[in-house]
């Protein structure tokens, strides 16, 4: 090895030999490795080496650096004292450290990842939206039910609400990105209703919405989506039951529905003694819905879909209430996590 590297590694193996706490290992670790650190300087200054003995010094330099890491990598030191969350939590309030991820979360996340595999891109927006988007671009006219105040929660009538449903953000993508086609889009949220709750409807619930406006869209490429989203989540022995339903943003509609997961289809009060769990809405996006957005339905194509993330949570967790999931004991639920 090059002699001046040579001594240049003696001197900072005897200097991390005499290290005893992590926060003196740190500030070596930055005197030798920092941008502007001793390494890259040496580095930098290989220009200035003779042509014949770049090669040897381009090597030597990168031994030196090898052995300096490797050293501080193994180096054990006392650790500093740290006022954490972790200590907060054993001393100040004798508890142990527990916690995850909210359950709707984690479904949340496995479904983006899903969706992010596929070519989605994963969208969120805000929780207040007019009307016209909420509505009117979903081709829900001015006299349809949902447009109730005993189903929608307006902040300002008749102009603003609270979102009913996700396929609001869907109008908002179709409006913003109508040239900017084609469209492969997720998007999980929190929506609102004045609904009553009971074990299975509250008046804050979450849905996960996804859209596809693309040329030759059909509808076997819906429900291969919601196959591989009930497979992924469940298993491949999942039972999926597909049934024809109306939707006004949707021609034709497809309701999916899972067998339930409580009763196995005998029947009981979370399912209503249907045997089925219906977990969500989908179709076609309709022609209105498109011509609205100023996208041109004799080109483009595409199906929509918003399912009940609760429900989905309940189904994968074994959550058999979904009050539990808008309550603050869920990390002492293990029967039910």
């Amino acid at each position: 090895m090059n002699q001046n590297l040579e001594a240049i590694k003696n001197q900072y193996i005897d200097k991390i030999a005499a290290l005893k706490t992590d926060k003196e290992l740190e500030s070596l670790r930055i005197e030798l490795f920092g941008r502007n650190g001793l390494i890259n300087n040496l580095f930098s200054k290989i220009k200035d080496i003779a042509p014949q003995e770049k090669k040897q010094y381009g090597a030597d330099l990168n031994q030196l650096k090898t052995k300096l890491e490797t050293s501080l990598l193994s180096k054990n030191v006392q650790k500093s004292e740290k006022l954490t969350s972790e200590k907060l939590t054993s001393t100040i309030f004798g508890l142990p450290k527990i916690g995850h991820l909210h359950p709707i979360t984690q479904t949340e996340r496995q479904l983006n990842e899903v969706f992010r595999k596929l070519g989605f891109s994963v969208y969120n927006s805000p929780e207040i939206v007019a009307d016209e988007f909420n509505f009117t671009r979903l081709n829900v006219p001015k006299d349809h039910p949902a447009r109730d105040m005993q189903d929608s929660i307006y902040i300002k009538e008749p102009d603003y609400l609270l979102r009913t449903q996700t396929s609001a953000i869907e109008s908002y993508l179709l409006f913003q990105k109508n040239k900017d086609l084609p469209l492969r889009a997720a998007f999980p949220g929190s929506v609102f209703r004045n609904e009553k709750v009971n074990r299975s409807n509250h008046f804050v619930f979450h849905q996960y919405q996804a859209v596809v406006v693309d040329k030759n869209v059909t509808i076997k490429d819906l429900i291969g989506t919601m196959d591989l989203m009930f497979k992924t989540l469940y298993g491949q022995e999942v039972v999926v039951r597909y049934r024809s339903k109306y939707y006004p943003e949707v021609a034709p509609g497809v309701g999916p529905d899972m067998q339930c997961f409580n009763c196995h289809g005998v029947g009981c009060p979370l399912c209503k003694y249907a045997g089925w769990i219906e977990m969500g809405g989908s179709g076609m996006i309709h022609p209105k819905v498109l011509e609205m957005a100023s996208i041109d339905p004799n080109i483009w194509s595409g199906f929509a879909f918003g399912m009940g993330l609760d429900r989905w949570t309940m189904a994968q967790k074994n959550i058999k209430d979904i009050r539990t999931l808008m309550g603050g004991n869920l990390a002492y639920r293990p029967n039910e996590l």
